[in-house]
């Protein structure tokens, strides 16, 4: 890992997860001290390991909703010196968490959307069929299991969860698949979904793609509200920002991608495009953000080549000006949501 421009030291090394789009990522926030930075998914710690080499001055805020990553961050929580708070919370209320520490404001916020490499790479979790595991997929480790959701949604929530978050066009057969599958009993495991998804789903060999991919990316995703709080992370970064604060996310599929850049094109002062994912259109605001990046930034041959789960990322990044935040916006809110069905478009999930 190279060392952050401007740093004393070199982010930590030897954690399990390699930060993705990390240069690109410190240059868009353009971190300096004195100040305080918000990493609203601490994950295994590599953005803000990065963020406090970059400037002895600059003091972080860590957020992350998973017990294992708070448990896992002692030993750097110790390293900084007290430059660093790390805090369990979901990064959809960072403007409150921000506020319950005692600041006033936040410089720079940085979010990393999606599943960590470690709880993918742990079959315990039971986010990858990779590995056999109890169906679990929950960020957490509370409230509702991806297995619940398995055996307990009715065929046709099972099948626009997979479609609308899985963007499987063969959600109607899985979901199909797992009624029958349930009334032999109930589905446990990682293995036994993935059995059943390439029962009915097929993809080209050569193309590497497993046939459940789609699959658990759509019941991961409802399990954890994960698009739900994307728009909420938005609107609170807008809200704790300082003027001159930037705001740096890291996507890593279309549905997060889609929702990072209505935002910031309706908050730079650009209408909302409407879609047939988002029908509706909204007048631009007063513009809260200037774009940093101009489109997104995508990962070097290589980065990609060192760290293949970097291939589908995309970073964008904003900085804020002095308008007030205004009202959250009903048409980004609309695409963490999952559309009325009707029968018109059930062909499209046969």
């Amino acid at each position: 890992m190279s060392r952050p421009p401007g740093g004393s030291a070199a982010p930590r090394t030897g954690a399990p997860h390699i930060p993705v789009l990390l240069e690109p990522v410190l240059a868009a926030l353009a971190v300096r001290g004195p100040g305080l930075a918000v990493d609203g998914t601490f994950g295994a710690g590599g953005y803000t390991s990065a963020i406090l080499a970059a400037d002895p001055e600059i003091e972080v805020l860590a957020i992350d909703r998973d017990p294992g990553a708070i448990a896992a961050g002692s030993d750097l929580v110790a390293e900084a010196q007290g430059r660093l708070r790390l805090v369990a919370g979901r990064f959809g209320d960072l403007d409150a968490i921000v506020t319950a520490a005692g600041a006033t404001g936040a410089d720079q916020v940085v979010l990393d959307i999606g599943v960590s490499s470690m709880q993918i790479d742990q079959a315990e979790r039971g986010f990858s069929f990779r590995q056999d595991g109890p169906l679990d997929m929950r960020m957490e480790r509370a409230g509702p299991s991806a297995a619940d959701l398995v055996n307990g949604a009715e065929e046709g929530a099972l099948a626009d969860i997979i479609f609308h978050y899985g963007e499987e066009r063969r959600s109607r057969a899985v979901a199909r698949a797992i009624l029958e599958a349930r009334r032999r009993g109930r589905i446990e495991t990682t293995g036994q979904l993935a059995e059943i998804v390439a029962g009915v789903v097929r993809v080209d060999p050569a193309s590497g793609i497993h046939p459940a991919t789609r699959t658990f990316q759509g019941l991961r995703i409802a399990v954890n509200d994960e698009l739900g709080e994307l728009v909420r992370a938005l609107h609170a970064a807008e809200r704790i920002l300082r003027p001159g604060g930037r705001l740096a996310v890291v996507t890593f599929h279309s549905l997060e991608d889609r929702i990072v850049k209505q935002f910031f094109s309706a908050r730079s002062g650009r209408a909302v495009q409407a879609s047939r994912h988002l029908p509706s259109v909204e007048r631009p605001a007063p513009k809260s953000f200037q774009p940093v990046t101009k489109g997104p930034v995508l990962p070097s041959q290589a980065e990609t080549a060192t760290n293949p789960r970097a291939r589908s990322a995309k970073l964008r990044a904003a900085q804020r000006t002095d308008s007030p935040a205004p009202e959250p916006l009903a048409a980004i809110e609309m695409l963490a949501s999952l559309p009325e069905t009707s029968p018109s478009r059930g062909g499209s999930r046969r």
